[in-house]
């Protein structure tokens, strides 16, 4: 496996490094004031005040274009997941397949244990002495993550999701498998987890900082709930590194990730070398990625496959258009795939003690 080290400061990561601007600024030329201020007094609060409303407007923009992204993602998930965990069961995630073998219909719920036992690898999670305790799965989807590390490691576990069905699903399937005291699951921002500094002696995150605007603020907030020494996990979706010579994605390619991210609920993409470069910029420690994208090939076709079944068109049938519009993106992420754009990445890191 190819580790994506980069050190050439991509446009993602120099937009994250500029001032906040607005392309919608307001001219001000002069303020009704009633004591006598000289010109370049008046000229110099006008200046003042326009950069202070243009930073409250473009503030504003971005914290109701969140707030829209949120709900999408809420009621996406509200809607979807049941027919997911129908067809596919609690884990809500890509599996980890053998590139050399073709995967069964059967082997895909195994192939999604798998994926969480090669990130844990890969991560140098330990099995005895200094196992993690103390766990949070950031977008713990209907908490299928969750229960496994609480079982594999006798930890205590929390999850978030934004989504109040899935939170709902999870506890009681947590009760359900005599997890209740193990595991809770709650609605919860990422980018403002409801937990103090140091809580968590394994940060995981699977298949959840897609869906996150901030990118930097997201890993701020994973490695601030990290307890000294622990462990962060992010497997997640990404677009392709740059090459040197390139400034930006192919426009056709910005094309198509924009079509993804409309049925998913996504916001702009990143690549695995942004995230390192973040990481490195919180000083973390033992900051390794790999590109996983082989390893996950078979899992949407099967998607696909275990769509165009009975039960999956009734079940599609009986879902909204958020579900509907989501189904029909699914050849969109094989093309991603197939042209080498979209990579299935995994990055771990660790706190220092």
């Amino acid at each position: 496996m190819n580790t994506l080290f980069r050190t050439t400061e991509s446009p993602f990561l120099q937009y994250l490094n500029q001032p906040s601007t607005s392309d919608r600024r307001r001219r001000i030329s002069s303020l009704p004031v009633r004591i006598g201020l000289g010109r370049s007094t008046r000229t110099g609060l006008a200046k003042t005040t326009t950069r202070m409303m243009a930073s409250s407007s473009s503030a504003a923009t971005e914290t109701v274009g969140r707030e829209v992204l949120k709900k999408g993602i809420a009621d996406f998930y509200d809607e979807s997941s049941g027919i997911w965990e129908d067809i596919w069961g609690d884990h809500m995630h890509h599996g980890f397949y053998n590139p050399d073998v073709q995967a069964s219909i059967s082997d895909h719920r195994s192939a999604q244990i798998r994926m969480i036992e090669e990130s844990l690898s890969f991560a140098g999670v330990p099995d005895s002495l200094k196992k993690p305790k103390s766990i949070v799965d950031v977008g713990c989807g209907i908490g299928g993550s969750s229960r496994y590390l609480a079982r594999k490691y006798g930890a205590q576990c929390q999850g978030i999701t934004l989504s109040p069905v899935q939170a709902q699903r999870a506890q009681a399937l947590a009760a359900a498998q005599g997890l209740a005291d193990k595991v809770s699951f709650q609605v919860a921002d990422a980018l403002q987890q409801p937990f103090p500094d140091g809580q968590f002696d394994l940060v995981w995150s699977m298949e959840s900082g897609e869906h996150m605007p901030d990118k930097k603020k997201f890993v701020s907030e994973l490695a601030r709930v990290a307890a000294p020494g622990a462990t962060i996990i992010m497997v997640t979706w990404c677009h392709r590194d740059l090459s040197p010579s390139e400034d930006s994605l192919k426009p056709e390619e910005e094309k198509l990730l924009n079509k993804i991210c409309d049925a998913y609920y996504l916001p702009a993409w990143c690549s695995a070398a942004d995230y390192v470069k973040l990481l490195q910029s919180l000083s973390l420690q033992d900051i390794k990625a790999a590109d996983w994208s082989q390893y996950v090939a078979p899992f949407w076709p099967a998607v696909i496959r275990s769509a165009l079944t009975w039960k999956g068109l009734t079940s599609l049938l009986r879902s909204g258009w958020k579900t509907m519009k989501g189904a029909l993106a699914m050849p969109l992420m094989i093309e991603g795939y197939q042209k080498d754009l979209i990579k299935f990445a995994i990055i771990t890191c660790r706190k220092p003690k």
